[in-house]
Order: structure tokens, then sequence, then C-alpha cells
């Protein structure tokens, strides 16, 4: 078999080994953490040998190096923070459309232990004139667009970089972070999608000009719009799609989450959005960590449930049921239908 074939594994499903992209296998997922093993990878490049060290310059008064020894033995800080790649979904556009062909488990939840970015930050001291720190990991590769070989880079605005949830991270659910989770040290950006997370961090420059770079200007960008926070979803982890169930009661499952505004509910249809129901909503274990939900469901008859469910956020914001459409797929976040077969 192909090695771009979709292969499933004990702990990931993979859509490509070189580079790696592998899904979070939902159906297994228990409480709200996702082990290492199964949190979900998104690379544009081979996995690199993580940098020691970490350069701080551009606008600043004083230019730095930290080694990573120094940045663990800064104050830490630990967040729950669901990390969500901005293609998720993207399988399920018809007309398709280009990128990996991410089903819906790009997505996972991990603790994750760091410094605060902006302690690193005010060390080196930004200049006043600082609008974005652009964040370059030590990952390189030529894509086909470009023609050369550049290195997987982000920006962050100022005020956004000096965020105190913002992490230098360096531990992943209480462990040193694995190689193909950017040890010895990442970015995480709680709230906004994983592309923000630069993974092997090497080097941070701060800008006195918006970054107009490949991956912030050709990719992850809709329009001239780089994207940012997650849009709100929930999904179905159990039943799976195809299942069958004898005709009783059974509870459905899922998880739901969103960097644009709180969680206010799931909805629950088993009508393929017909009629809908409220689901249980778990309590959260921090803003930016996805959120259990279940609701019981009791088919009156044999024959086929269409289940969907969607996330609703406190400004009154709804997931969508159509699917969320631009040049190559980006924040779609649709709400999936789940057939059962009740017989």
């Amino acid at each position: 078999m192909p090695e771009t074939d979709r292969v499933s594994a004990d702990d990931l499903v993979y859509l490509s080994r070189d580079p790696l992209n592998a899904e979070t296998p939902l159906e297994r997922q228990v409480g709200v953490i996702t082990p290492a093993s199964r949190h979900y990878v998104r690379d544009h490049f081979a996995i690199p040998a993580g940098p020691d060290r970490l350069a701080i310059d551009g606008a600043v008064r004083t230019p730095l190096e930290l080694d990573v020894d120094q940045i663990r033995s800064m104050p830490p800080r630990s967040l729950v923070v669901t990390l969500e790649c901005a293609g998720n979904g993207r399988a399920f556009l018809d007309p398709p459309v280009a990128g990996e062909q991410w089903r819906t488990g790009a997505v996972g939840t991990a603790e994750w232990t760091g410094t605060p970015l902006r302690a690193v930050l005010q060390m080196a001291e930004p200049l006043s004139s600082a609008v974005e720190v652009l964040c370059i990991g030590a990952d390189t590769g030529t894509p086909a667009d470009v023609g050369k070989r550049i290195a997987y880079e982000r920006s962050l605005p100022i005020a956004d970089a000096l965020r105190d949830d913002v992490l230098l991270a360096y531990a992943m659910n209480g462990n040193d972070l694995p190689p193909e989770h950017g040890a010895p040290l990442r970015l995480v950006v709680p709230g906004w999608y994983g592309m923000a997370s630069v993974k092997w961090l090497a080097r941070l420059r701060l800008l006195e000009r918006r970054f107009d770079g490949f991956f912030q200007t050709d990719r992850y960008v809709v329009g001239d719009r780089p994207l940012r926070e997650i849009a709100a979803r929930a999904l179905i982890s159990w039943p799976r799609d195809g299942e069958r169930l004898a005709k009783r009661p059974f509870v459905a499952r899922g998880y739901a989450w969103s960097g644009r505004g709180d969680l206010a509910g799931v909805e629950v249809s088993t009508d393929g959005g017909g009629s809908w129901q409220d689901a249980t909503l778990s309590d959260g274990t921090g803003r930016y960590a996805w959120r259990p939900w279940h609701a019981a469901v009791s088919p009156r008859a044999s024959g086929q449930l269409v289940l969907v469910a969607r996330a609703v956020t406190s400004a009154g914001t709804t997931q969508p049921l159509d699917e969320v459409r631009n040049e190559r797929g980006y924040e779609n976040n649709a709400a999936r239908p789940v057939l059962v077969e009740v017989a």
C-alpha cells in the first residue's frame, strides 16, 4: 500500500509518512487529554534535529540567545489546550480542494507546560516600533510553489505574542516533548489553529512591518486574512459512522470546542438536522480545551438514523450544517452527519 494511503495503526491514522501527517483516532479518545502517541501530527517538512538554543533578535534593544535549559529554569505555566489543523474537515469538500485530506481527526488536546513567550520577549526589550514576532522553526524544505528551500515560519501580532497564555512549551502531558511534537521547544498559541504553534522553534525575530512569507500569505490565509482563532465545532466520537445498533436507547458522545467565544452548548439531531435536542455539556478543564458532551438517543423504529451534533457559542454563533468553502478548504467546520443502522 502506498505511504500516501490512509492506513490505520494502533495509535494514529496516517495520511503520509514523509512528511508525517496523521490523525487522532477520535473513537479511542477517553476523557479530555489525548495521549501524545495519539495526538494528531501536522508536518510540512521532515522532522529536524531540534535546536538546543533559541535566538531572539530584530527590533529589540538586547538581542540574545537562550539555551533550552535556561528557558526550562524560568517559572513554568501549564495549560490544557486543544490544537486543531486549519484543514480539518477538508476531505469532505465536494468538489475537492488541494491539501492534506484530513477528515475530522486533525485535532487533539494536551496539557502543555512551558515558559510564557512574554517573559522571554521582555528579556530582549522589544522596540516600540515592533509590530509582529516572526516565529521560525528548524524544519525546512522546498515547496513546489516556491522553488527554493525555506523554513516553516509564521508571525504573531505583538499584542498577541505578549499574551500571558502563549507558551514556549517543552513538555506535553507531563513528559518531555516527543520529536514529532516539536522537541525540544515549540510555540503553543491557545485558541488559534495549529499553524500558529510553530514546532522546533529556533528563532524569534521582532519585525517592524507585517510578515509576508509563504506560510503567511500563500498558505493558512483566506483572501488576505491570515488564519487565527478556531471556529466552533462539535464532533460525534461514538457511535461511529456505519455502526449497527440494536433498537434500544443509547448515549451518543463527542467533543466540542471553540477559539471564537465560549461554548454555550451542543445540540444533537437524530434526523439529519430536522429537529434538535440539547446535549449535556461537561464542565471544562480550561477555556482552551475541548469539552466532552453526551446525549440520550431513543430510536423509535428500525432503520437509519442520521446523527448530527453542532456547537453553539455564548455569542449565539451556531456551527454551520453546510460546508465552508475557500480555495484550500480552511476552517471547514461544517457539522458532520453520522449514519447509524438500527436493527
